[in-house]
């Protein structure tokens, strides 16, 4: 049976017609909200189950999560350069092109995460040492069984990010959707039997970890291969490298990835001068930003649903249709940010005490998290979610330039100064977060209004 279309280009008698109607943005959409904000929950179960194996335990998963988060991110950019070229070459109906470009992608991706791989489990010990220096015993000793497992699991990560992304870009978002739930609660039911179970404690959580992401990737490899979709790919082991078309999927996603890196690798820092302060601030820090995390989801699955909408109306050479769905989506995304704080700020207390923490630690995270619900609501939006329409469009050096410089001198020199100079606990990390996403939205609400962001390439036959 053929798949229903969720893409759905202006008839050729009907040039005026929009690319998309509400209910095809909306289908695409709403799966992409569901499944962050469920990958997210999972998440926030992990945390909860590990931190019942006591404050090591759960201050460990956090210190390397720090670090499979950064990774995990450059192997989304990675796949992000890919599809910004596919929409672009969907809104042409080059359907040839996406679909080779795809064929480059996975290859490009999985070869970047084995290579990481590698380098993370021969040099797990030196890497955490560096990066957090001295912390105590048996946190290192906990945090190095973590990242040796757990970074086994970057090829297949990123496999699946890089193939739910094709999905995504051919309209197709629930796929993946059911693909993550289903492997996330297999996350779950993995962390409950070797956590609980047989008391594995980090090793069971990160081998939980391992096997959903080994699912996921063979699943959305199985499903690439059926021919319902636009892009279908298959004969995996066939695939060779083309190196120009390698290059310009480089040429997109280098630059996010360095965003998206800088940005991970700035968190580590202050991550780093958080350890110093103790096993309780490490453990609150880890649940608050886990919640913020959640808060986020769902707005990010609209900016993610962004990047196909306007990418495909940029190939299709749309620009005021672009314009306007970034516009729409940005008011949506708003109003989803002020549900998921007020949410996030009644339900806090409860998972603090689902999740076992100790009281110093459950009250530290709590107030911290109702001062996060009341700030990020007038500023977050504006400094992320324009950013993905204007990436789509193939803006991505800007937004590079202007996420580091924002990054580094805003929230990483703010929250270490005060936490070692002026002896903050944790909440300065966020004092930091707030002045970058200040800085952000006044920088990136500027730049989409000039329009300057319209008039990148990214298909070499248009340039």
């Amino acid at each position: 049976m053929k798949k229903k279309e969720i893409i759905n280009p202006a008839h050729p008698e009907h040039p005026h017609a929009p690319m998309f109607t509400k209910r095809q943005i909306w289908a695409l959409l709403i799966p992409l909200m569901i499944e962050q904000v469920l990958n997210s929950l999972m998440g926030t179960a992990d945390t909860m189950m590990v931190s019942n194996a006591g404050s090591a335990a759960i201050s460990a998963v956090s210190l390397v999560d720090a670090i499979n988060v950064l990774l995990i991110n450059v192997f989304a950019a990675m796949a992000t350069g890919g599809t910004i070229i596919c929409a672009q070459y969907l809104g042409r109906k080059d359907r040839k092109e996406a679909v080779e470009t795809g064929r480059q992608l996975l290859l490009t991706v999985f070869t970047i995460a084995t290579a990481v791989t590698l380098v993370c489990a021969l040099l797990r010990g030196p890497l955490l040492r560096l990066i957090f220096g001295r912390v105590e015993m048996e946190v290192m000793k906990n945090a190095k069984v973590y990242l040796l497992i757990t970074a086994l699991s970057y090829p297949f990560i990123a496999m699946y990010n890089a193939g739910a992304a094709l999905f995504r870009v051919d309209g197709n978002s629930r796929l993946p959707m059911l693909i993550s739930v289903v492997c996330n609660l297999i996350n779950i039911v993995g962390n409950a039997l070797l956590i609980f179970g047989l008391h594995m404690g980090v090793v069971g959580a990160a081998l939980a970890t391992l096997i959903s992401r080994v699912l996921s990737a063979v699943a959305v490899l199985y499903f690439l291969r059926q021919p319902r979709q636009t892009i279908v790919i298959r004969d995996y082991f066939k695939i060779r490298p083309k190196f120009p078309r390698i290059l310009n999927i480089l040429a997109v996603g280098i630059p996010t990835g360095i965003e998206n890196g800088m940005f991970q690798f700035g968190k580590l820092v202050i991550q780093s001068s958080v350890s110093t302060l103790g096993t309780t601030a490490i453990a609150a820090q880890a649940m608050t930003s886990t919640l913020e995390l959640v808060s986020s989801q769902a707005p990010i699955g609209l900016g993610l649903g962004m990047m196909t909408i306007v990418g495909q109306c940029m190939g299709a050479g749309r620009l005021e249709e672009a314009r306007q769905n970034i516009k729409r989506l940005c008011v949506d995304s708003e109003i989803v940010m002020v549900i998921c704080c007020a949410l996030i700020a009644l339900l806090v207390r409860p998972i603090t005490v689902l999740g076992g923490m100790e009281p110093a630690a459950a009250d530290m995270a709590v107030w911290m998290t109702y001062i996060i619900c009341i700030v990020k609501p007038l500023v977050w939006m504006p400094a992320f979610i324009p950013a993905y329409g204007m990436r789509a469009a193939g803006d991505v050096r800007f937004s590079m330039m202007v996420s580091s410089c924002t990054m580094w001198l805003c929230r990483v020199v703010t929250a270490v100064v005060l936490i070692r100079v002026f002896g903050f606990g944790p909440i300065a990390v966020w004092i930091g977060m707030f002045f970058d996403w200040t800085m952000r939205s006044v920088i990136f609400t500027l730049r989409f209004k000039s329009g300057r962001w319209a008039e990148k390439k990214v298909l070499k036959e248009a340039a």
